[in-house]
Formats: structure tokens, sequence, C-alpha cells
């Protein structure tokens, strides 16, 4: 340990980024996160170790470099150089960068397989399931929900090949037990509950640990037709890094940090981090990490982002608009502790305007002027005190306290708020002694001086508290104020400024303040619309005009379900000239749907059919036959209806987004 570190070690780690394509700021979010956390903990005392990096191998990866027309290393060589770059312009602090294929890191998973082979906890089978692609996740029929994978709600497929398994039932009650005994293992609580009512006491399957049906893997040494599958590759990385050798040569680095303190991961891969990974190291003779977090999403409208719902921001964009420390400061204010958070360019707009150029950009601003009017940048503590003066005074140096305290519960978010309202205090202070009325007397100059001081040693003291969450923009204060970054033990006192020192004669505006129709001119530079051309501004062919209906919101539209159906019968239905019934496949599920259309399709002509269908419209009767859903058809201006189908063959369940 170092001698400078006071605390002994802290070794925390984020998820491994995928490397399927660009983060957007919903996966940023988690650095920033993990970032903030080393920062304090740092500045607190502790010897931090702090590693991230990205997760390289899977089918869904085989596939997207197939599509680019690269290798699957060359695909992935370009992601990982992509998030790493994200990474470093949002000022993150991390000590490892690890990369799934790193050659040590496979060495050491084959070597972990072959260790847990050898011992019984793996074992050569086979698996035949459902499997969803983008989750790179087996399940069963009774685990979908909807029909879908219960992870991500995305179509699975019947999958069907030879695998080696891992026995997860065999250590079950154990983990059970750790859990229950260790209520800071998996936070926040609500995490907890789920992992142990939804999976754990319901009782654990086998685990699928290796796959044959792709090649984008690291090998099977003792059957090479096999790729070790994701989450034991995956996971491991966070002992491979520092360092662990499953042979029993582990490194210093390893001995040292190895329990984690922290892995910092995004809720929906909580299942993989709570339970295979602990079991994994029950396995292997590990003690397990001390903390797992699962900290909530970042929401773009009413929804997870997603490239396939065109709902997806991104890191490089928001900081060209508003800067990195404003988008810092957004991510880690603005997300709530165990609940999703929003983001939108006219949220970050307003917060970057109320809380950083007004709260924090004008008071700093303003006490740097008054210091250069008054007394020619000079600040001096003359000990003209007031009773106003203690409150103050009270107030910021309690603040490390209530800082420390939310930062131990990983309540960023409230950390923060903390801070701003430090400043919040100092601007009270500057209405309380209105250092503009004192100015005009001579006489009050030494009350002036001691209040401007104690303006100064305020803010001096929250920019050093500022440095865990927006490291440049507390380096500036500090800077313009020509104060010394104030040391973690010594900020519950008051007093560390040095009377007679000057500030800058030429105060940097921190924040300026930005006009919303501005700031939406620069996203619409940044992502024009596309222009008509000529042909396409005039097109050929008749066109239907239609009276408009009301409009709706985007929730009134995602409360309503599209899915691609298969119709698989139809017949006319009795004494009805109108009504055809159609049997149709949704997913695993057949829905029984009436239409009117019998004068344009004949039942013959119905079956086979993929066509769009409304699932959740409330069931009705009509001519006596139940009905549960509504086919969807376009109308022409004579009457003829068309049914909607989908332009490329898609599989029944599809979702239409």
């Amino acid at each position: 340990m170092c001698t400078e570190c006071k605390k002994g070690k802290y070794y925390m780690t984020t998820a491994i980024a995928y490397t399927s394509g660009k983060p957007h700021i919903g996966n940023t979010y988690e650095i920033v996160l993990a970032d903030s956390i080393a920062r304090f903990k740092r500045q607190e005392g502790y010897d931090v170790y702090f590693q991230t990096g990205t997760d390289e191998h899977g089918q869904k990866i085989q596939i997207k470099a197939e599509e680019a027309g690269v290798t699957p290393q060359e695909y992935v060589d370009k992601v990982a150089a992509t998030v790493k770059d994200i990474w470093d312009m949002m000022d993150s602090s991390y000590d490892s960068f690890v990369r799934t294929t790193d050659k040590d890191h496979e060495e050491q998973v084959a070597k972990i397989f072959q260790k847990l082979y050898r011992q019984g906890d793996i074992y050569k089978g086979s698996y035949e399931g459902l499997y969803c692609t983008p989750c790179e996740s087996f399940w069963t029929e009774s685990q979908l929900i909807d029909g879908k994978c219960p992870d991500c709600g995305r179509d699975v497929q019947p999958a069907q090949e030879e695998a080696y398994f891992f026995k997860m039932s065999k250590y079950a009650d154990r983990l059970i037990e750790h859990i229950n005994t260790h209520p800071e293992f998996i936070q926040p609580v609500s995490r907890k509950n789920e992992m142990m009512n939804n999976f754990l006491l319901p009782g654990l399957q086998d685990l699928c640990v290796s796959r044959t049906s792709f090649q984008w893997g690291i090998p099977v040494d003792f059957d090479p037709k096999h790729v070790v599958y994701v989450w034991l590759d995956a996971l491991t990385n966070y002992i491979t890094k520092i360092g662990y050798d499953a042979a029993g040569d582990s490194s210093a680095l390893f001995q040292k940090n190895w329990p984690a303190d922290l892995h910092l991961i995004g809720k929906d891969i909580i299942r993989f981090h709570t339970i295979y990974w602990p079991i994994f190291l029950m396995a292997l003779d590990l003690p397990l990490p001390k903390q797992i977090f699962g900290h909530p999403w970042l929401l773009q409208g009413d929804g997870k982002m997603s490239k396939s719902r065109g709902n997806v921001l991104y890191a490089d964009e928001l900081v060209e608009v508003f800067g990195v420390d404003a988008v810092r400061y957004f991510l880690l204010h603005e997300m709530p502790f165990d609940n999703d958070g929003l983001i939108s360019w006219e949220l970050v707009a307003e917060r970057r305007n109320s809380d950083l150029a007004n709260t924090l950009g004008n008071l700093v601003n303003r006490t740097i002027s008054m210091s250069n009017k008054y007394f020619g940048g000079e600040v001096c503590n003359t000990n003209v005190t007031e009773d106003v003066d203690e409150d103050l005074k009270q107030t910021v140096t309690g603040t490390v306290a209530a800082v420390t305290a939310k930062m131990d519960d990983l309540r960023v978010a409230d950390a923060l708020t903390e801070i701003i309202n430090l400043f919040k205090r100092c601007n009270k202070y500057i209405d309380e002694t209105t250092p503009w009325i004192l100015g005009k007397e001579e006489a009050a100059k030494p009350r002036l001086a001691t209040v401007l001081y104690n303006l100064t040693e305020s803010i001096s003291i929250g920019a050093s508290l500022l440095k865990s969450f927006m490291p440049e923009t507390s380096g500036k204060i500090l800077s313009q104020l020509n104060a010394a970054e104030i040391p973690y033990e010594e900020l519950g006192s008051f007093g560390h400024y040095v009377s007679g020192s000057k500030v800058t004669s030429q105060p940097e505006i921190l924040f300026e303040r930005m006009k919303l129709e501005d700031v939406l001119a620069k996203v619409e530079e940044l992502h024009p619309e596309p222009q008509e051309t000529e042909n396409e501004a005039a097109p050929e062919g008749p066109v239907i005009d239609i009276a408009p209906k009301d409009e709706i919101t985007y929730d009134d539209f995602m409360k309503l379900q599209f899915q691609v159906g298969e119709i698989i019968a139809c017949e006319t239905v009795p004494k009805s000239k109108k009504l055809l019934c159609s049997q149709v496949r949704v997913g695993s599920q057949i829905k029984q749907i009436v239409s009117g259309i019998q004068k344009h399709y004949t039942p013959e002509e119905m079956v086979g059919k993929k066509v769009m269908v409304l699932v959740n419209l409330k069931p009705a009767k009509l001519a006596g036959v139940l009905s549960e859903g509504m086919l969807l058809c376009a109308e022409n201006e004579a009457g003829m209806l068309s049914l909607v189908v989908p332009e490329k063959d898609m599989p029944a369940g599809a979702e239409i987004c």
C-alpha cells in the first residue's frame, strides 16, 4: 500500500461494454458514475484500482462482423477503440482497460474452464431450448414472457447443440446463505429480492458454458470445436486482468486487490453478476466480491435507449453541445438511486442553466468580480464577523460529512446535491450581507473584506469536494481563486484560504447560459433532416389525403402492441357476408381474429400470409364470434382493402415498432 493511502485498498469495476456498436449515453453513464466513486475514494485516502473494458466475443459479434465484411477481430478492434475514446473523453480515471481478446485473459479463461471441468463442476451434454441472440441466453418455454426473451423482450429461436454445462445447483444453497448473511452484498435491496424470489429460491438450472454453433470465442483447449460461452468468459475479466492464475501462480496485484470491493453494473445484468459470478468464484475457491450494485437505466423518452427505437443519444454529441463537465453533472445528479432517470437535450440544457450557470458559475464570477472591484483582487480576513457568518460556516464545514455519508451508500446524486446546496447557501449569504451596500462606505470595508473572504473560502471547500464529480470545473474554480485543493481530512474546518492571496483579475465564465432554441439548432446541425430530391418532392402516382385525427402522445402509441402474425387457418363467419375468421400464430400463441374483409380475400388466399396484427386490442364478439385482435389493412379511394404485410420475411411474433 502506498504511504499516502491511509485507508487500504479499494478495487472496483464496471461491467465491460459489449462491442456490438458505439456505446450510447446510457452506457456512458456507468463509466461516469464509477469514475466519481473511484475519485472520491482516492480523495478519502483509499488505494483505488479501477478497472473497465470491453466484452468482445460471441455470436452477435460474429454476425455483425460478417455483415460488415470484416473479421471479428477487426470489428472489435474498431469498436473497442471507440469505447475507450468515449471513456477518455468523459475524463474517466480508470487504472486498467481490459479487452476479452487480450491474450492473457484468453489463456486464463481456458485454464479456468479446464480446472472446473477436471474438478467435476462442468460436464458435457446437449442443449435444446429457445435462444436469444442479442442476450446470448438460452431459455425454457416457461421462462419466456409472452413468448419472448424475459430480459430484452425480443424473439427467441429454437436451438439444439452439444454443449458443456456448469452445475449451478451444487452451489445454490451456499449462495443463498451468503446473500442472507451479507445484506450489503446486493444493492439496492430491490435487486436482492428480485434475484432471491425469481431465480434462486425456485431452483437453478445448470448453465450452458460452451457453444459449437459459432467460432468467435475462446476455444475449449481439450475440445476445440467448442468455444467458451459468454458469461464464463466475460465475468472472469474481474480476476484475470489483475493477475489471477488458475494454476496457482497469481500475481501480487491479484493478492492485494481481490476480493473486489465493488462491482458496478446495470440492473439488466444483475442476475449474471449476483448468481453466476459468485458461484463461479465458489467453484474456484475464491472469496466473493464485497458488494454488487445494480444501477438503474438512463431513459430517453419513455423507454430504454435502443437504436431500433431511434431514441439514442451519444456522449460525444452531448459533449459537443454542453461540454464534458456539464454532461457529467447531469448524468450524476439526475439519476435516482434505484429508479430509472430521464435524459433529453431540453433537460440537460435546463439543468446546465439552473445549477451550473446560475447557481455555481454566477457565484464564482460575482465573488471574484467583487474582490477585484473593492480590493484589487486581494482577499483578506479582517475577522469583522456577524452572526450570519457562523451559519454559513456550519453549512460549509458540515457538507463533507453529508457528502461522505451519501457516497458510502453509493447515493451519488444525493452527494452532488449536498455540494450544490453549499453553493446555494453561498448565494444566500451574498443576499444576507449585501456586499454592494457595504462597498459604498469606507467604514464598512473591513466587514466587506471578511464577507468576501468567507465566500472565497466556502467556494474553495465546495470546489475541492466537487473534484470527484466535475474535475475540470473544480480545477478551474481553484485556479481562478488562486487556492490550493483542500485535503479531504481538512474539509470539515474553515479558514484554509491564505489571507492576502489574490484572485484572478479576469474571471472566466464557467458555464454560459444557453437558449433552448440555440441548443436545438445545434442538434439539428448534428442530425440534419434529409433533403428531398426533386423526384421525392413531386412523387408520381396517385395519393390520398384523409381527414386528420386528433394528435396522440408517445405514451398513447406505446400502449399499442403490433406484431407479425402468420395466418394458419381461415373460414367465413356463418350468416355474415363481410367477416372472415382467421387463426393467427403470433409467437407461441394462436389468436382468433375476425375481420371485415370477405369481399377482398377468400379464406384460401388468407392462409399462409404474414400480416400486421394489433394484438392487445380488448377481445370482442363480432356476429357472435370472439375476436382477439385486429388485422391492419390499407384502403384506397374505392374502398378496396389490402392487408399490411412485412416487406421481408419475418418470423411470426416479430415486434413491429
